[in-house]
């Protein structure tokens, strides 16, 4: 079961407060949601994130499904129970990873061969990830290679084992988890592809969300993904498509023609909506390219996606993302930002971020932000925090991330109370503003 409704939309902005719901519970819009890789969000309990305010966390396909793998998880119960997270799941198809996890090992990613040409192409597409990633038998560059039919890849978790991933295969294993939200497989592409080869990857994407959908065989609510570079004719071609791939009158049009051919197929209206995505994502941005420009496609991208659905933003970002981006209509957000942040001792705060181990915090008896009410600012000075980063305590990580976590998710309610009032404009000139000048 999945439903969304807008309550609010601000009048002087793109930006808008909704609810949707799940066979897990409710989600009020703009939402950050906290990533949760391999079964966790690191260094937090779930109790602690539900203690937080956190309504939907985010799940990782690609390292689920390699360790412990999603057969097992679905044999405990599913992901909810294996973690003992009780609300809302969205899990990614795992293409993200495949394409571009070499590159959290500081390697570049770098585009082989070249696929320009005819819109549909079996001509396969390398990807070297390289650097410290290797197979361990062979020592060879690990790399993934996209065809038709999916990708192939290896990755270093296992040693550089041959996986391949298909449009089918990443709806099975998210139904297999059980989240509440799974997103179609998309090819990523990093900044700067030229527009021939960003079209050919679209092309690509596209057959392989139709593909996803066909796939389908839950009530698991299924994203599609909005690709095309920062190619604003791209994007807008590839949404209108994307639209057509969900209609109900090309399901129904299938019925017909399955009806005719003998083959199976409910109508629509039975089918809970399963012809249809029940929203759409913003893929392919927070690549590298220049903020200003991640905003403009952004917006570009808002213009076009239906209203009635919610949107998605993926893998974004800052605090001063997550205002810019819910002003020109988004509703959600995930990032790795806050945690990842906080393990290396960055602190988020209304005052701007904070270093934990400079040295002038050696003696410093006040709190991370004196604004902030979370645990870690209520409880301990920025001279115990420095001293517990310096030391390697794996206490630090964990005050660090309850406070970043309680950062942006108080950020996300002070955004709603200020779409609701009629005074978002405002409060982002003054968040921005606070945190810019110091």
């Amino acid at each position: 079961m999945f439903s969304f409704s807008i309550t609010k939309t601000c009048k002087d902005t793109k930006a808008r407060l909704g609810k949707f719901t799940t066979a897990h519970g409710e989600v009020i819009t703009p939402v950050f949601m906290p990533v949760g890789t391999q079964g966790t969000v690191k260094a937090m309990l779930p109790e602690e994130l539900i203690e937080l305010g956190a309504e939907i966390i985010l799940g990782n396909t690609y390292h689920l499904s390699l360790r412990p793998g999603h057969e097992t998880i679905k044999k405990l119960g599913g992901l909810h129970k294996f973690m003992n997270w009780k609300g809302p799941i969205l899990t990614d198809s795992g293409g993200f990873q495949v394409f571009s996890l070499g590159r959290e090992q500081k390697c570049v990613r770098a585009f082989v061969r070249s696929c320009d040409g005819p819109e549909k192409t079996n001509a396969p597409r390398h990807y070297c990830l390289g650097g410290q990633a290797t197979n361990q038998r062979t020592n060879e560059p690990i790399s993934s290679k996209v065809t038709e039919e999916g990708v192939h890849f290896q990755t270093p978790i296992d040693g550089g084992l041959k996986h391949f991933l298909t449009p089918e295969l990443a709806i099975e294993i998210q139904e297999a988890l059980g989240s509440d939200i799974m997103m179609v497989l998309d090819e990523c592409l990093p900044h700067g592809e030229n527009e021939a080869r960003t079209r050919s990857s679209m092309e690509l994407s596209l057959r392989w969300a139709e593909r996803c959908l066909k796939a389908r065989t839950s009530q698991n609510a299924l994203f599609g993904i909005v690709q095309g570079g920062m190619y604003k004719e791209l994007r807008k071609e590839y949404i209108e498509r994307l639209l057509v791939i969900a209609s109900p009158e090309r399901a129904k049009q299938s019925h017909v023609v399955n009806c005719v051919q003998g083959i199976a197929s409910p109508p629509a209206a039975d089918r809970n909506d399963g012809v249809n995505f029940n929203g759409y994502a913003i893929g392919g941005l927070s690549v590298g390219e220049p903020n200003e420009l991640m905003y403009d496609i952004a917006d570009h991208c808002t213009d076009f996606l239906p209203k009635d659905k919610p949107r998605y933003l993926m893998g974004v970002g800052t605090p001063e993302d997550l205002l810019e981006c819910i002003e020109r209509g988004v509703d959600m957000f995930d990032c790795v930002w806050p945690t990842r942040n906080a393990r290396t001792a960055t602190l988020i705060t209304t005052s701007g971020d904070i270093n934990a181990k400079n040295a002038k915090h050696k003696d410093d008896a006040n709190p991370p932000d004196s604004a902030c009410a979370c645990y870690t600012c209520r409880n301990y000075s920025m001279a115990y925090l420095r001293h517990m980063y310096m030391c390697n305590e794996i206490v630090g990580s964990r005050l660090g991330t309850i406070h970043n976590l309680h950062f942006y998710i108080d950020l996300i309610r002070n955004i709603r109370s200020a779409i609701e009032e009629e005074r978002f404009a405002e409060f982002k000139r003054e968040f921005l503003k606070r945190r810019a000048t110091c």
